[in-house]
């Protein structure tokens, strides 16, 4: 599950907070071992998800680079073609 968690760190434009939403839940079903809580988790679940994201909001926003930012369809481009090679 945890191999789509994708870097979202200095990208121009940055990361959207959807974007890690996603990444904070994909990283809950990891950790719980489960991809939808029972109902009676489902709360824990959903406050844990809420808590991973806004560390992980805290974090990109705090984070510093002397890099440029990377572009989103250059890395998505690469990355579609690592992916046409190893499955050609």
């Amino acid at each position: 599950m945890c191999r789509n968690i994708k870097p979202l760190f200095n990208f121009d434009p940055p990361a959207t907070d959807e974007e890690i939403h996603d990444a904070a839940l994909q990283f809950v079903r990891k950790l719980s071992g489960a991809t939808k809580p029972s109902k009676r988790n489902e709360a824990a679940f959903e406050h844990a998800v809420s808590s991973i994201a806004a560390c992980a909001r805290e974090l990109l926003d705090s984070m510093e680079t002397s890099q440029p930012p990377r572009d989103r369809e250059e890395v998505a481009a690469k990355a579609r073609a690592r992916t046409a090679m190893r499955f050609a």
